[in-house]
Protein backbone atom coordinates (compact mmCIF):
# COMPACT_ATOMS: atom_id res chain seq x y z
CA UNK A 1 0.00 0.00 0.00
CA UNK A 2 0.70 3.76 -0.80
CA UNK A 3 2.67 5.33 2.54
CA UNK A 4 1.14 9.69 1.15
CA UNK A 5 3.35 10.43 4.01
CA UNK A 6 6.58 8.95 2.92
CA UNK A 7 5.82 10.08 -0.91
CA UNK A 8 4.94 13.59 0.24
CA UNK A 9 8.59 13.89 1.60
CA UNK A 10 10.13 12.78 -1.20
CA UNK A 11 8.14 15.02 -3.05
CA UNK A 12 10.40 18.23 -5.35
CA UNK A 13 8.37 20.63 -7.14
CA UNK A 14 9.51 20.82 -10.86
CA UNK A 15 11.92 23.82 -11.39
CA UNK A 16 10.51 24.18 -15.07
CA UNK A 17 6.76 24.17 -13.14
CA UNK A 18 7.79 27.03 -10.69
CA UNK A 19 9.78 29.31 -13.50
CA UNK A 20 6.05 29.04 -15.44
CA UNK A 21 3.73 29.80 -12.73
CA UNK A 22 6.45 33.21 -12.57
CA UNK A 23 6.40 33.90 -15.74
CA UNK A 24 2.14 33.77 -15.64
CA UNK A 25 1.17 35.56 -13.08
CA UNK A 26 4.00 38.50 -14.27
CA UNK A 27 2.15 38.74 -17.49
CA UNK A 28 -0.95 41.61 -18.10
CA UNK A 29 -3.34 38.96 -19.05
CA UNK A 30 -7.08 40.70 -19.78
CA UNK A 31 -9.52 38.79 -18.70
CA UNK A 32 -13.45 38.47 -19.01
CA UNK A 33 -13.86 41.63 -16.60
CA UNK A 34 -11.66 43.87 -18.24
CA UNK A 35 -13.30 43.43 -21.13
CA UNK A 36 -16.71 43.87 -19.87
CA UNK A 37 -15.64 47.22 -18.40
CA UNK A 38 -14.00 48.21 -22.02
CA UNK A 39 -17.55 47.53 -23.95
CA UNK A 40 -19.36 49.51 -20.90
CA UNK A 41 -16.59 52.19 -21.26
CA UNK A 42 -16.87 52.09 -24.86
CA UNK A 43 -20.86 51.83 -25.20
CA UNK A 44 -21.06 55.21 -22.72
CA UNK A 45 -18.78 57.14 -25.07
CA UNK A 46 -21.00 56.24 -28.04
CA UNK A 47 -24.19 57.91 -26.61
CA UNK A 48 -22.60 60.65 -25.67
CA UNK A 49 -21.69 61.55 -29.11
Amino acid sequence: MINFEEELKKFHPSLEVEDAEEAIYNQDLTDMADLLVKMIQESGEKENV
